[in-house]
Protein backbone atom coordinates (compact mmCIF):
# COMPACT_ATOMS: atom_id res chain seq x y z
CA UNK A 1 0.00 0.00 0.00
CA UNK A 2 1.18 4.10 -0.63
CA UNK A 3 2.38 5.45 2.58
CA UNK A 4 0.19 7.84 3.98
CA UNK A 5 1.17 11.44 4.74
CA UNK A 6 1.95 11.78 8.52
CA UNK A 7 1.94 15.38 10.22
CA UNK A 8 1.30 18.45 7.83
CA UNK A 9 0.30 21.34 9.80
CA UNK A 10 -2.05 23.66 8.47
CA UNK A 11 -5.73 23.02 8.63
CA UNK A 12 -7.99 23.23 5.42
CA UNK A 13 -11.03 22.49 6.84
CA UNK A 14 -13.96 24.07 4.78
CA UNK A 15 -15.22 27.15 5.04
CA UNK A 16 -19.23 28.33 5.02
CA UNK A 17 -18.57 30.78 2.35
CA UNK A 18 -17.34 28.54 -0.08
CA UNK A 19 -20.15 28.57 -2.60
CA UNK A 20 -19.40 25.02 -3.52
CA UNK A 21 -20.18 23.88 -0.09
CA UNK A 22 -23.17 21.23 1.01
CA UNK A 23 -26.28 22.86 1.25
CA UNK A 24 -27.75 24.70 4.56
CA UNK A 25 -30.36 21.96 5.10
CA UNK A 26 -27.48 19.48 4.44
CA UNK A 27 -24.28 20.81 6.32
CA UNK A 28 -27.35 21.26 9.18
CA UNK A 29 -28.80 17.68 9.63
CA UNK A 30 -25.59 16.02 10.19
CA UNK A 31 -21.96 16.74 11.10
CA UNK A 32 -19.56 16.57 8.08
CA UNK A 33 -17.72 13.59 8.05
CA UNK A 34 -14.41 15.83 8.91
CA UNK A 35 -16.25 16.35 12.24
CA UNK A 36 -17.15 13.04 12.72
CA UNK A 37 -13.19 11.69 11.71
CA UNK A 38 -12.14 13.63 14.65
CA UNK A 39 -12.31 10.77 17.07
CA UNK A 40 -9.36 9.22 14.80
CA UNK A 41 -6.48 8.85 16.53
CA UNK A 42 -4.05 7.32 13.47
CA UNK A 43 -3.99 7.55 9.72
CA UNK A 44 -6.96 5.98 7.94
CA UNK A 45 -7.15 4.64 4.30
CA UNK A 46 -10.40 3.81 2.71
CA UNK A 47 -10.70 2.36 -0.89
CA UNK A 48 -13.84 2.26 -2.31
CA UNK A 49 -14.84 -0.43 -5.24
CA UNK A 50 -17.75 -0.62 -7.86
CA UNK A 51 -19.31 -3.77 -8.57
CA UNK A 52 -18.64 -5.49 -11.66
CA UNK A 53 -20.84 -5.74 -14.75
CA UNK A 54 -23.95 -6.85 -13.67
CA UNK A 55 -27.10 -8.43 -15.92
CA UNK A 56 -28.84 -5.56 -15.46
CA UNK A 57 -26.12 -3.10 -16.43
CA UNK A 58 -25.60 -5.52 -19.60
CA UNK A 59 -29.41 -5.02 -20.74
CA UNK A 60 -29.61 -1.29 -19.78
CA UNK A 61 -31.88 -1.40 -17.46
CA UNK A 62 -32.80 0.71 -14.73
CA UNK A 63 -31.41 -1.12 -10.81
CA UNK A 64 -31.48 1.04 -8.34
CA UNK A 65 -31.54 -0.93 -4.68
CA UNK A 66 -32.91 -3.81 -7.00
CA UNK A 67 -31.34 -7.47 -5.97
CA UNK A 68 -32.23 -9.21 -9.06
CA UNK A 69 -29.07 -8.96 -11.56
CA UNK A 70 -25.77 -10.72 -10.82
CA UNK A 71 -22.56 -10.33 -11.93
CA UNK A 72 -21.83 -11.31 -15.79
CA UNK A 73 -18.86 -12.75 -17.14
CA UNK A 74 -17.07 -9.61 -18.17
CA UNK A 75 -18.27 -8.37 -14.39
CA UNK A 76 -16.49 -11.87 -12.88
CA UNK A 77 -13.70 -10.96 -14.74
CA UNK A 78 -13.44 -6.88 -13.56
CA UNK A 79 -13.66 -8.31 -10.43
CA UNK A 80 -10.47 -10.63 -10.49
CA UNK A 81 -8.71 -7.48 -12.27
CA UNK A 82 -9.83 -5.55 -9.01
CA UNK A 83 -8.45 -8.30 -6.98
CA UNK A 84 -5.29 -8.46 -8.52
CA UNK A 85 -5.18 -4.56 -8.29
CA UNK A 86 -5.58 -4.68 -4.44
CA UNK A 87 -3.52 -8.27 -3.66
CA UNK A 88 -0.69 -7.00 -1.88
CA UNK A 89 -2.94 -4.53 0.02
CA UNK A 90 -3.36 -5.40 3.56
CA UNK A 91 -7.20 -4.73 4.81
CA UNK A 92 -8.44 -4.83 8.05
CA UNK A 93 -11.50 -4.92 7.24
CA UNK A 94 -14.18 -5.18 4.11
CA UNK A 95 -18.08 -3.41 4.35
CA UNK A 96 -20.01 -4.59 1.57
CA UNK A 97 -23.21 -4.21 0.06
CA UNK A 98 -25.93 -6.67 1.18
CA UNK A 99 -26.83 -6.81 -2.62
CA UNK A 100 -25.92 -9.81 -4.77
CA UNK A 101 -23.81 -7.86 -7.45
CA UNK A 102 -21.91 -6.12 -5.06
CA UNK A 103 -21.52 -9.28 -2.52
CA UNK A 104 -19.68 -11.02 -4.58
CA UNK A 105 -17.49 -8.71 -6.22
CA UNK A 106 -16.51 -8.51 -2.36
CA UNK A 107 -16.18 -12.31 -2.57
CA UNK A 108 -14.06 -11.97 -5.48
CA UNK A 109 -11.67 -9.45 -4.26
CA UNK A 110 -11.66 -10.67 -0.45
CA UNK A 111 -10.67 -13.99 -1.79
CA UNK A 112 -9.08 -16.39 1.11
CA UNK A 113 -8.51 -13.13 3.75
CA UNK A 114 -8.94 -14.30 6.76
CA UNK A 115 -10.90 -10.67 8.04
CA UNK A 116 -13.99 -9.94 7.80
CA UNK A 117 -16.98 -8.49 5.58
CA UNK A 118 -19.50 -6.65 7.32
CA UNK A 119 -22.55 -6.41 4.94
CA UNK A 120 -24.49 -2.55 5.36
CA UNK A 121 -27.34 -2.00 4.46
CA UNK A 122 -26.80 2.00 3.90
CA UNK A 123 -24.47 0.87 0.83
CA UNK A 124 -27.03 -0.40 -0.87
CA UNK A 125 -27.37 1.14 -4.74
CA UNK A 126 -29.79 4.29 -4.54
CA UNK A 127 -33.20 3.90 -3.93
CA UNK A 128 -34.87 4.73 -7.19
CA UNK A 129 -38.73 3.03 -6.19
CA UNK A 130 -40.75 2.94 -9.30
CA UNK A 131 -38.11 4.01 -12.20
CA UNK A 132 -36.30 0.09 -10.55
CA UNK A 133 -36.61 -2.75 -12.95
CA UNK A 134 -37.46 -0.25 -16.48
CA UNK A 135 -35.54 -0.41 -19.39
CA UNK A 136 -34.43 3.35 -20.19
CA UNK A 137 -36.27 3.80 -23.34
CA UNK A 138 -39.40 2.51 -21.36
CA UNK A 139 -38.87 5.17 -18.21
CA UNK A 140 -38.74 7.61 -20.61
CA UNK A 141 -41.98 6.89 -22.56
CA UNK A 142 -43.66 6.34 -19.11
CA UNK A 143 -42.41 8.95 -17.00
CA UNK A 144 -41.98 11.82 -19.55
CA UNK A 145 -40.87 14.98 -17.61
CA UNK A 146 -40.60 13.12 -14.86
CA UNK A 147 -37.25 11.01 -15.92
CA UNK A 148 -35.97 13.85 -17.86
CA UNK A 149 -35.66 15.78 -14.40
CA UNK A 150 -33.90 12.42 -13.28
CA UNK A 151 -31.06 13.00 -15.90
CA UNK A 152 -30.73 16.59 -15.87
CA UNK A 153 -31.58 17.80 -11.88
CA UNK A 154 -30.96 14.77 -10.04
CA UNK A 155 -30.67 16.51 -6.62
CA UNK A 156 -33.57 17.75 -6.77
CA UNK A 157 -35.48 14.99 -8.17
CA UNK A 158 -38.49 13.41 -6.28
CA UNK A 159 -40.13 10.28 -7.16
CA UNK A 160 -43.23 8.45 -4.91
CA UNK A 161 -43.11 10.96 -2.29
CA UNK A 162 -39.03 11.17 -1.53
CA UNK A 163 -35.63 12.69 -2.83
CA UNK A 164 -33.65 10.08 -3.93
CA UNK A 165 -30.13 11.60 -4.20
CA UNK A 166 -30.78 13.61 -1.12
CA UNK A 167 -31.53 10.45 1.29
CA UNK A 168 -28.54 8.85 -0.36
CA UNK A 169 -25.97 11.56 0.72
CA UNK A 170 -27.90 11.16 4.33
CA UNK A 171 -27.09 7.19 3.96
CA UNK A 172 -23.29 8.14 2.92
CA UNK A 173 -22.77 10.28 6.05
CA UNK A 174 -24.70 7.18 8.32
CA UNK A 175 -21.74 4.83 6.26
CA UNK A 176 -18.92 7.00 7.47
CA UNK A 177 -19.51 6.77 11.23
CA UNK A 178 -19.22 3.09 11.02
CA UNK A 179 -16.11 3.22 8.69
CA UNK A 180 -14.50 5.48 10.88
CA UNK A 181 -15.48 4.16 13.72
CA UNK A 182 -13.58 0.54 12.97
CA UNK A 183 -10.40 0.12 14.29
CA UNK A 184 -9.32 -0.64 11.16
CA UNK A 185 -6.78 1.13 9.26
CA UNK A 186 -7.10 -0.27 5.97
CA UNK A 187 -10.74 -0.34 5.18
CA UNK A 188 -12.07 -1.96 1.49
CA UNK A 189 -15.41 -0.98 0.62
CA UNK A 190 -17.54 -2.88 -1.80
CA UNK A 191 -20.81 -1.37 -3.19
CA UNK A 192 -22.18 0.80 -5.70
CA UNK A 193 -21.94 3.65 -8.89
CA UNK A 194 -24.25 6.66 -6.95
CA UNK A 195 -23.20 5.43 -3.43
CA UNK A 196 -19.62 5.12 -4.49
CA UNK A 197 -19.99 8.68 -5.87
CA UNK A 198 -21.91 10.01 -2.49
CA UNK A 199 -19.24 8.42 -0.23
CA UNK A 200 -16.08 10.24 -2.09
CA UNK A 201 -18.61 13.85 -2.44
CA UNK A 202 -19.60 13.95 1.57
CA UNK A 203 -15.84 12.39 2.42
CA UNK A 204 -14.77 16.05 0.85
CA UNK A 205 -17.74 18.02 1.94
CA UNK A 206 -19.42 18.47 -1.52
CA UNK A 207 -23.42 18.50 -1.19
CA UNK A 208 -25.39 16.67 -3.66
CA UNK A 209 -24.91 19.37 -6.74
CA UNK A 210 -21.67 16.72 -7.28
CA UNK A 211 -24.08 13.67 -8.18
CA UNK A 212 -23.03 12.23 -11.45
CA UNK A 213 -19.73 14.42 -11.48
CA UNK A 214 -17.25 12.18 -9.54
CA UNK A 215 -17.54 8.80 -12.13
CA UNK A 216 -17.67 5.29 -10.61
CA UNK A 217 -17.38 2.52 -13.55
CA UNK A 218 -17.92 -0.84 -13.23
CA UNK A 219 -15.07 -2.33 -10.83
CA UNK A 220 -13.38 1.32 -10.94
CA UNK A 221 -11.09 1.98 -7.60
CA UNK A 222 -11.04 5.01 -6.06
CA UNK A 223 -8.71 5.78 -2.29
CA UNK A 224 -9.63 8.62 0.06
CA UNK A 225 -7.05 8.91 2.81
CA UNK A 226 -7.74 10.20 6.21
CA UNK A 227 -4.94 11.69 8.31
CA UNK A 228 -5.62 13.37 12.34
CA UNK A 229 -3.63 16.76 12.34
CA UNK A 230 -1.31 17.81 15.18
CA UNK A 231 -3.00 21.22 15.94
CA UNK A 232 -6.88 21.56 16.95
CA UNK A 233 -8.31 18.56 16.31
CA UNK A 234 -8.27 18.97 12.80
CA UNK A 235 -8.22 16.75 9.95
CA UNK A 236 -7.24 16.03 6.40
CA UNK A 237 -9.26 14.23 3.81
CA UNK A 238 -7.53 13.82 0.46
CA UNK A 239 -8.59 12.34 -2.47
CA UNK A 240 -5.54 10.16 -3.56
CA UNK A 241 -7.08 8.89 -6.87
CA UNK A 242 -10.73 8.87 -8.18
CA UNK A 243 -11.78 5.62 -10.58
CA UNK A 244 -8.41 3.88 -11.43
CA UNK A 245 -10.71 0.87 -13.77
CA UNK A 246 -9.80 -2.17 -15.05
CA UNK A 247 -10.59 -0.65 -18.40
CA UNK A 248 -8.45 2.46 -19.90
CA UNK A 249 -10.02 5.42 -18.70
CA UNK A 250 -9.78 7.36 -22.45
CA UNK A 251 -11.67 4.25 -24.31
CA UNK A 252 -14.67 5.77 -26.02
CA UNK A 253 -17.66 5.69 -24.07
CA UNK A 254 -20.02 8.04 -21.85
CA UNK A 255 -19.67 10.11 -18.78
CA UNK A 256 -22.52 9.48 -15.99
CA UNK A 257 -24.24 7.66 -19.26
CA UNK A 258 -23.91 11.15 -21.51
CA UNK A 259 -21.77 11.01 -24.82
CA UNK A 260 -19.09 13.75 -25.13
CA UNK A 261 -17.51 15.26 -27.64
CA UNK A 262 -14.94 17.63 -25.81
CA UNK A 263 -12.07 16.43 -23.09
CA UNK A 264 -9.09 17.68 -21.24
CA UNK A 265 -6.62 14.96 -19.93
CA UNK A 266 -4.54 16.31 -17.59
CA UNK A 267 -1.04 14.93 -17.66
CA UNK A 268 1.45 15.11 -14.83
CA UNK A 269 5.15 15.52 -15.69
CA UNK A 270 7.59 12.88 -15.16
CA UNK A 271 10.00 12.97 -12.85
CA UNK A 272 13.71 14.48 -13.43
CA UNK A 273 17.41 14.24 -13.12
CA UNK A 274 17.97 16.29 -10.20
CA UNK A 275 17.03 14.11 -6.39
CA UNK A 276 16.98 16.85 -4.46
CA UNK A 277 14.35 18.71 -6.58
CA UNK A 278 10.94 19.73 -5.01
CA UNK A 279 9.24 16.07 -4.04
CA UNK A 280 11.35 14.37 -6.31
CA UNK A 281 9.05 16.43 -9.21
CA UNK A 282 11.10 18.74 -10.71
CA UNK A 283 11.31 21.42 -8.33
CA UNK A 284 12.72 24.05 -10.54
CA UNK A 285 11.78 23.17 -13.41
CA UNK A 286 14.79 23.11 -15.60
CA UNK A 287 16.18 19.60 -15.34
CA UNK A 288 15.70 17.13 -17.93
CA UNK A 289 13.26 14.28 -17.65
CA UNK A 290 15.50 11.12 -15.76
CA UNK A 291 14.84 7.62 -16.95
CA UNK A 292 12.16 7.00 -14.69
CA UNK A 293 10.80 10.42 -16.24
CA UNK A 294 10.90 9.10 -19.83
CA UNK A 295 9.40 5.85 -19.08
CA UNK A 296 6.46 7.54 -17.70
CA UNK A 297 5.91 10.10 -20.73
CA UNK A 298 6.19 6.85 -22.90
CA UNK A 299 4.14 4.62 -21.52
CA UNK A 300 1.39 7.96 -20.96
CA UNK A 301 2.18 8.28 -24.79
CA UNK A 302 1.32 4.91 -25.51
CA UNK A 303 -1.99 5.09 -23.53
CA UNK A 304 -3.02 8.26 -25.59
CA UNK A 305 -2.09 6.26 -28.87
CA UNK A 306 -6.16 5.26 -29.77
CA UNK A 307 -6.82 8.92 -29.13
CA UNK A 308 -6.54 11.98 -32.05
CA UNK A 309 -4.95 14.91 -29.52
CA UNK A 310 -5.83 17.91 -31.44
CA UNK A 311 -3.67 20.16 -28.80
CA UNK A 312 -0.80 19.54 -26.54
CA UNK A 313 -0.48 22.72 -23.96
CA UNK A 314 1.91 22.76 -21.41
CA UNK A 315 4.33 24.61 -19.03
CA UNK A 316 7.09 25.83 -20.70
CA UNK A 317 9.65 24.46 -18.22
CA UNK A 318 11.73 21.46 -19.35
CA UNK A 319 10.46 18.65 -17.82
CA UNK A 320 6.90 19.34 -18.96
CA UNK A 321 7.98 19.91 -22.70
CA UNK A 322 9.73 16.93 -22.62
CA UNK A 323 6.88 14.87 -21.41
CA UNK A 324 4.60 17.01 -24.10
CA UNK A 325 6.92 16.06 -26.85
CA UNK A 326 6.84 12.39 -26.32
CA UNK A 327 3.23 11.98 -26.75
CA UNK A 328 3.32 14.63 -29.54
CA UNK A 329 5.57 12.25 -31.41
CA UNK A 330 3.83 9.03 -30.83
CA UNK A 331 0.57 10.72 -31.82
CA UNK A 332 1.97 12.41 -35.14
CA UNK A 333 3.37 9.17 -36.01
CA UNK A 334 0.45 6.67 -34.93
CA UNK A 335 -1.15 6.67 -38.75
CA UNK A 336 2.00 6.74 -40.41
CA UNK A 337 2.80 2.84 -40.97
CA UNK A 338 3.66 2.73 -44.91
CA UNK A 339 6.62 4.50 -46.56
CA UNK A 340 4.64 7.48 -48.42
CA UNK A 341 2.37 8.01 -45.07
CA UNK A 342 1.99 11.67 -43.89
CA UNK A 343 2.17 12.17 -40.16
CA UNK A 344 -0.58 13.47 -38.64
CA UNK A 345 -0.73 17.26 -36.90
CA UNK A 346 -0.97 17.75 -33.23
CA UNK A 347 -0.70 21.48 -32.10
CA UNK A 348 1.73 22.29 -29.72
CA UNK A 349 1.74 24.96 -27.30
CA UNK A 350 3.31 26.44 -23.95
CA UNK A 351 1.21 28.48 -21.46
CA UNK A 352 3.47 30.54 -18.86
CA UNK A 353 0.06 30.06 -16.11
CA UNK A 354 0.77 26.82 -15.88
CA UNK A 355 4.32 27.12 -14.98
CA UNK A 356 4.76 27.03 -11.09
CA UNK A 357 7.83 25.86 -9.81
CA UNK A 358 8.78 29.28 -9.28
CA UNK A 359 6.54 29.78 -6.23
CA UNK A 360 8.30 26.63 -4.81
CA UNK A 361 11.51 28.74 -5.11
CA UNK A 362 10.35 31.00 -2.71
CA UNK A 363 8.00 29.00 -0.32
CA UNK A 364 8.80 27.17 2.83
CA UNK A 365 7.05 23.91 3.65
CA UNK A 366 6.70 21.86 6.27
CA UNK A 367 7.83 18.41 5.10
CA UNK A 368 10.20 16.86 2.71
CA UNK A 369 7.94 13.33 1.26
CA UNK A 370 5.89 13.18 -1.39
CA UNK A 371 3.05 11.87 0.35
CA UNK A 372 -1.43 11.91 -0.16
CA UNK A 373 -2.90 15.78 0.54
CA UNK A 374 1.42 16.87 0.02
CA UNK A 375 0.18 20.71 -0.95
CA UNK A 376 -0.91 20.78 2.86
CA UNK A 377 3.05 21.03 3.89
CA UNK A 378 2.89 24.72 2.02
CA UNK A 379 1.27 27.78 3.77
CA UNK A 380 -1.64 29.89 2.98
CA UNK A 381 0.28 32.38 0.60
CA UNK A 382 1.84 29.62 -1.58
CA UNK A 383 -1.36 27.77 -2.35
CA UNK A 384 -3.47 31.09 -3.07
CA UNK A 385 -0.20 32.00 -5.55
CA UNK A 386 -0.76 28.36 -7.30
CA UNK A 387 -4.41 29.08 -7.00
CA UNK A 388 -4.17 32.46 -8.60
CA UNK A 389 -2.18 30.74 -11.68
CA UNK A 390 -5.08 28.53 -12.06
CA UNK A 391 -7.95 30.20 -12.51
CA UNK A 392 -5.90 32.11 -15.17
CA UNK A 393 -5.01 28.56 -16.70
CA UNK A 394 -7.85 27.01 -16.32
CA UNK A 395 -9.72 29.81 -19.01
CA UNK A 396 -7.17 29.73 -21.25
CA UNK A 397 -7.23 26.17 -21.51
CA UNK A 398 -11.14 26.35 -21.52
CA UNK A 399 -10.84 29.03 -25.14
CA UNK A 400 -8.55 26.43 -26.62
CA UNK A 401 -11.16 23.36 -25.93
CA UNK A 402 -13.89 25.19 -27.48
CA UNK A 403 -14.37 24.56 -31.04
CA UNK A 404 -17.08 25.48 -33.98
CA UNK A 405 -16.32 21.63 -35.19
CA UNK A 406 -18.96 19.03 -34.56
CA UNK A 407 -15.90 16.34 -34.36
CA UNK A 408 -14.73 15.26 -30.76
CA UNK A 409 -11.92 17.80 -29.66
CA UNK A 410 -9.51 16.36 -27.35
CA UNK A 411 -6.71 18.46 -25.27
CA UNK A 412 -3.87 17.44 -23.38
CA UNK A 413 -2.87 19.28 -20.35
CA UNK A 414 1.36 18.96 -19.01
CA UNK A 415 2.30 20.26 -16.04
CA UNK A 416 3.62 20.24 -12.16
CA UNK A 417 1.27 18.04 -9.83
CA UNK A 418 0.43 21.61 -8.18
CA UNK A 419 -1.06 23.39 -11.35
CA UNK A 420 -2.82 20.29 -12.20
CA UNK A 421 -4.52 19.99 -8.87
CA UNK A 422 -5.51 23.60 -9.00
CA UNK A 423 -7.11 22.83 -12.62
CA UNK A 424 -9.27 19.90 -11.26
CA UNK A 425 -10.61 22.10 -8.41
CA UNK A 426 -11.42 24.96 -11.05
CA UNK A 427 -12.96 22.14 -12.82
CA UNK A 428 -15.16 21.33 -9.66
CA UNK A 429 -16.30 24.71 -9.37
CA UNK A 430 -14.17 24.47 -5.48
CA UNK A 431 -11.92 27.12 -3.51
CA UNK A 432 -8.24 27.21 -2.75
CA UNK A 433 -9.49 25.50 0.46
CA UNK A 434 -9.66 22.33 -1.26
CA UNK A 435 -6.39 21.99 -3.29
CA UNK A 436 -4.93 19.56 -0.54
CA UNK A 437 -7.60 17.34 -0.70
CA UNK A 438 -5.89 15.91 -4.00
CA UNK A 439 -3.45 13.66 -4.76
CA UNK A 440 -1.59 13.72 -8.36
CA UNK A 441 1.95 11.04 -8.90
CA UNK A 442 4.29 11.90 -11.39
CA UNK A 443 3.23 10.82 -14.78
CA UNK A 444 -0.22 10.36 -13.85
CA UNK A 445 -3.33 11.26 -15.82
CA UNK A 446 -6.96 12.56 -15.14
CA UNK A 447 -9.70 12.81 -17.73
CA UNK A 448 -12.07 15.79 -17.49
CA UNK A 449 -15.32 15.38 -20.01
CA UNK A 450 -17.67 18.02 -20.90
CA UNK A 451 -20.96 16.30 -22.19
CA UNK A 452 -22.40 19.94 -22.46
CA UNK A 453 -19.35 21.56 -24.44
CA UNK A 454 -16.31 23.78 -22.44
CA UNK A 455 -19.00 25.93 -21.24
CA UNK A 456 -21.19 23.36 -19.79
CA UNK A 457 -19.92 21.59 -16.34
CA UNK A 458 -16.86 19.24 -16.33
CA UNK A 459 -17.55 15.55 -15.30
CA UNK A 460 -14.10 13.92 -13.69
CA UNK A 461 -13.93 10.70 -15.64
CA UNK A 462 -11.01 9.92 -13.21
CA UNK A 463 -7.92 11.05 -11.50
CA UNK A 464 -4.37 10.38 -10.85
CA UNK A 465 -4.66 7.14 -12.89
CA UNK A 466 -1.37 4.90 -12.91
CA UNK A 467 -1.94 1.49 -14.34
CA UNK A 468 -0.77 2.59 -17.39
CA UNK A 469 2.92 3.05 -15.38
CA UNK A 470 2.86 -0.51 -14.20
CA UNK A 471 2.14 0.23 -10.64
CA UNK A 472 -0.79 -2.49 -11.09
CA UNK A 473 0.06 -4.93 -13.47
CA UNK A 474 -3.00 -6.01 -14.78
CA UNK A 475 -4.37 -5.99 -18.15
CA UNK A 476 -6.38 -3.51 -19.28
CA UNK A 477 -9.90 -4.03 -20.75
CA UNK A 478 -12.32 -1.90 -22.41
CA UNK A 479 -15.13 -0.68 -20.85
CA UNK A 480 -18.83 -0.98 -22.21
CA UNK A 481 -20.38 2.29 -23.15
CA UNK A 482 -23.37 2.03 -20.68
CA UNK A 483 -20.72 0.65 -17.62
CA UNK A 484 -21.32 3.80 -15.44
CA UNK A 485 -25.05 2.84 -15.94
CA UNK A 486 -26.80 2.24 -12.27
Amino acid sequence: MLSLVCSPTISVRRRSTSPCRATLREAEATPSVAEKARRLREAKRVVLVRHGQSTWNEEGRIQGSSDFSVLTSKGESQAETSRQMLLSDSFDVCFTSPLIRSKRTAEIIWGSRPEEMLPDSDLREIDLYSFQGLLKHEGKERYGSLYRQWQKDAPNFTIDGHYPVRQLWDRARNCWDRILAHEGKSVLVVAHNAVNQALVATALDLGTEYFRILLQSNCGVSVLDFTPQDQGGTFNICLNRLNQTPNSPVASGTSGGRKTKSRMILVCQGATQSPGSEFGLGGMGYEALNMLGVIQSQKTAELLLDLKVNCIVSSPRVPAIDTATAISEVQEAADCLGADCVPRYVERKQLFDLEVESIFQKATKNSTTYQSGWLSCFNQSTLKELWTKSVSAWQALLEDLSSESEEEKILVVVGHPAILTGLLCQCLHLSVDWMPSFHLDPGSVSVIDFPDGPAGRGVVRCTNYTAHLGRWSIPITRSTVDDEAF
